[in-house]
């Protein structure tokens, strides 16, 4: 059982995910622009850096390392901002068990200690998460899954934080302000 204080830590750090391509960044945009915290996908940044440096940290290159890159980025993102104990919500890109569950995904052996991890490291139980959405998906040069993939990777994200103890909240197909409106009205 998790101690109230340390629930308390984490009370305001909330989860948007879901699988690629389904409007997360358009949504945490129209959040911050409400002015909200929010803090960005590490993965992006990850793939940026690798393709940056001739890095061979990346999902279609070493798996096992971008996995490695991306776990431990995103402990270091959630530690910084659980440290500023802000009282307003913060919203993040994807969290800690996303890169677990893509660890899962690729079948890549998980990390040790990863239940004192996930104990650890908590958001509210309230996680937001954005249904695949078609009409609005696109691949770039940093996301490269095709449309069976984005499906695959949402109903795996939907398990893998149900497998953890998270509630899911699941945010319609609606314009980004729409969507901003419905996530602050469930909190």
């Amino acid at each position: 059982m998790i101690s109230k204080t340390h629930q308390d830590q984490y009370k305001n750090l909330y989860v948007i995910t879901g699988g690629p391509g389904v409007g997360k960044t358009a949504l945490l945009r129209a959040l911050q622009q409400s002015g909200f915290n929010t803090v960005d996908e590490d993965a992006r940044k990850i793939i940026q850096q690798q393709v940056a440096t001739g890095g061979d940290g990346l999902p279609w290159n070493d798996k096992v390392l971008y996995a490695r890159l991306m776990l431990q980025a995103s402990i270091d993102t959630y530690q910084k901002t659980a440290a500023l104990e802000s009282e307003q919500p913060t919203f993040f890109d994807r969290g800690i068990i996303d890169t677990l569950c893509y660890i899962d995904m690729e079948q890549i052996q998980l990390p040790e200690r990863l239940d004192k991890m996930i104990s650890e490291y908590r958001y509210n139980a309230k996680v937001f998460i954005l249904p695949p959405w078609k009409e609005i998906y696109q691949t770039d040069s940093e996301r490269k899954q095709n449309w069976q993939e984005a499906e695959f990777t949402f109903h795996q994200m939907s398990k893998t934080y149900l497998k953890y103890g998270y509630e899911l909240i699941h945010v319609p197909k609606i314009s980004a302000e729409l969507r901003a409106q419905f996530v602050l009205g469930h909190i």
